[in-house]
């Protein structure tokens, strides 16, 4: 299920809150002041984003290039007790980006949400614990920058799936065309995964 960003459930300073259709995941977009020389935008403010409700502390800012269009990188995700909550933004070219409801006891899971985010556009995707992320490149050379509440921790490290049929996840590219880490091509299924959250 992709969405867009409708009327702000939340505006706090130059940021508003986008609800997606799960509970949980949101879109965030930031104003932006341009002139003829260009634009200034703040990408995050603590005492905005608390007032959005996201009481994440970031502790870890990490970017990554993708040479090629198509590239898929996930559906990647923490588990307890080192869970990570991301704040994802692209710096260069364009994603769908993805959240996968991993949480037992929310209703929906295994569902997920999936927006585009471009530079340029100011918008940025909340993904909190509980939800596997991942995101197909749409552009060569693209960038992403993202926040993460926890630092890297190898022993609590897992994934899911990308091309997991029962997500019904629509990436744009197909299985073969896709340019996908070996580690991300054997991470197991959903209905192998077991409760994780």
């Amino acid at each position: 299920m992709s969405l867009d960003a409708g009327t702000p459930c939340r505006v706090s300073g130059n940021f508003a809150a986008h609800a997606l259709a799960l509970d949980g995941p949101l879109l965030i977009t930031a104003r932006r002041f341009g002139d003829a020389r260009g634009y200034f935008t703040e990408t995050y403010s603590r005492p905005d984003f608390l007032a959005l409700g996201i009481a994440d502390a970031f502790v870890q800012d990490n970017e990554s290039l993708s040479q090629s269009a198509g590239t898929i990188r996930g559906l990647h995700f923490q588990r307890p007790p080192r869970t990570q909550a991301k704040l994802v933004r692209v710096l260069r070219g364009r994603i769908l980006d993805v959240a996968v409801d991993l949480r037992a006891s929310s209703g929906c899971y295994g569902r997920h949400v999936a927006v585009e985010l471009a530079a340029g556009d100011g918008r940025m995707l909340y993904v909190p614990a509980g939800f596997a992320h991942g995101f197909v490149t749409r552009e060569a050379d693209t960038v992403i920058a993202y926040k993460v509440s926890d630092s890297y921790a190898p022993d609590c490290d897992m994934g899911l799936a990308w091309d997991d049929p029962a997500l019904e996840i629509d990436w744009g590219v197909s299985p073969e065309e896709a340019v996908v880490s070996d580690k991300d091509r054997h991470h197991p299924r959903l209905a192998a995964l077991g409760p994780v959250f």
